[in-house]
């Protein structure tokens, strides 16, 4: 499968629509009417709600547009409020599914009385962008100096440790101005786990998790408000999802991996960090620190989170429906919006576990 990118003018549009509801401060709720899920199947329309993780926004947004084009009485709402938001929601039984970069763990599952399937649909990096006029590519973070960043204690761009990784670039002197998310947030569990793995100063005085106390930065909610910040200020680095920052042409990192190599979070990168993850039968795994020299330091899998029980059957028939497109038909948007398609062993998982999903 070719990994080549290419522009959506439409998603360009749409991730620019964000960006400024997230500056706003004002959430764009759209006014879904109804979805349903095979219309050969169904008479009348359904309407699935569902929200959380931020990290996949662009391609789920694609998926359910499409497939609503394709079948009128099929209509999604999503709002990315943020995987935390995601997980409580489905605890809480107020939506038809979920979505989160970190799944659900056993002891959020047992609070769920219909059952929980978790499904991966998609995977995706997350990329460290920066805002530094002049300096338009070309930066290399070391494993012993981006962690530093992180916690506050590498506060200018031209600290000697930075100065010595970059000899070719002429790194300013200027505050590094750090941005982070606010609210839980699956992006930042992938990045607190990494940067877990590699810093024991990191490990015990932030460790990893959807939320974690920061000791330096300015915190803003969401994937495309981190984008937004980062893009306003001169000086900013932050971690945001990569199709954010593919769509948006900003400007990445390049992050020294587990066998020393600098490596950009490009889709192949991606792919070579996820041959590490042999998934288990709940479909849950991560990547803390891939090995492979082609791989990209941080990279997951982003899962769906549905019930295996429904009350209502035409919203359990229009879900399977949508959900084995979106594994199918669906992938082959990935690569464009900067995630990686599904390998084969793991379609066919996800497949099987679609099935499970009763009315």
């Amino acid at each position: 499968m070719s990994m080549r990118l290419r522009r959506i003018p439409l998603f360009v549009s749409l991730l620019v629509s964000m960006v400024l509801w997230v500056v706003a401060c004002q959430p764009q709720v759209e006014s879904p009417d109804t979805p349903a899920g095979s219309p050969a199947a169904n008479s009348s329309p359904v309407l699935l709600n569902g929200t959380g993780a931020s990290f996949p926004y662009l391609i789920y947004q694609q998926w359910f547009s499409e497939y609503n084009q394709l079948n009128p009485l099929v209509q999604v709402n999503y709002q990315p409020t943020g995987s935390q938001v995601g997980i409580q929601q489905m605890v809480a039984g107020t939506i038809d599914f979920g979505a989160s970069d970190v799944a659900m763990t056993d002891e959020q599952i047992a609070e769920v009385e219909p059952g929980v399937l978790l499904l991966p649909m998609t995977a995706g990096s997350v990329a460290i962008a920066y805002n530094l006029p002049g300096i338009d590519s070309g930066l290399k973070l070391p494993r012993d100096v981006y962690p530093e960043i992180f916690l506050g204690t590498i506060t200018n761009w031209n600290d000697p440790k930075l100065a010595a990784a970059n000899p070719d670039l002429t790194l300013p002197d200027r505050p590094i101005i750090l941005v982070h998310r606010s609210d839980g947030s699956g992006t930042t569990a992938a990045l607190t786990r990494h940067l877990s793995a590699i810093s024991p100063q990191w490990e015990s005085e932030v460790g990893e998790g959807l939320s974690v106390a920061w000791t330096s930065g300015v915190a803003v909610k969401s994937n495309a408000g981190v984008t937004a910040q980062i893009q306003q200020a001169e000086g900013a680095i932050g971690y945001v999802e990569y199709s954010y920052a593919q769509q948006l042409g900003m400007t990445m990192a390049a992050l020294e991996n587990q066998t020393g190599e600098f490596v950009l979070p490009t889709l192949e990168a991606t792919e070579a960090a996820l041959s590490d993850i042999e998934l288990p039968e709940n479909l849950r795994a991560f990547v803390s620190d891939p090995t492979s020299p082609d791989a990209y330091p941080i990279s997951t899998y982003t899962w769906l989170l549905v019930y295996q029980q429904y009350d209502d059957a035409a919203k359990a028939e229009a879900l399977r429906n949508l959900l084995e497109w979106c594994l199918t038909e669906g992938q082959a948007s990935s690569p464009a919006l900067g995630f990686v398609p599904l390998s084969d062993a793991v379609t066919t998982r996800a497949l099987e576990a679609i099935a499970q999903i009763k009315s």
